[in-house]
């Protein structure tokens, strides 16, 4: 199955290398930033990796209480 839009380095990237970059297409060929949004997640499950989200770069691990101040 042939994918629309063009990839960002001229050939679909692999499972591991789409799954660790940010952008897949070229940025060039959209004319807003929701019609790359959308391209974005269309090629991500053309190429079965999961989507991103608005909290990807968020610590899933708690976060430690601020230390006692000493008097």
């Amino acid at each position: 199955m042939d994918f629309k839009y063009r990839w960002k380095n001229g050939r679909p990237p692999s499972r591991d290398e789409a799954a660790r970059t940010q952008h897949l297409l070229d940025e060039s060929q959209f004319e807003s930033k929701e019609d790359h949004r959308l391209a974005e997640e269309m090629a991500r499950k053309h190429l079965n990796v999961p989507l991103s989200t608005q909290d990807e770069d968020l610590s899933v691990l708690p976060k430690a209480a601020p230390p006692e101040e000493k008097r």
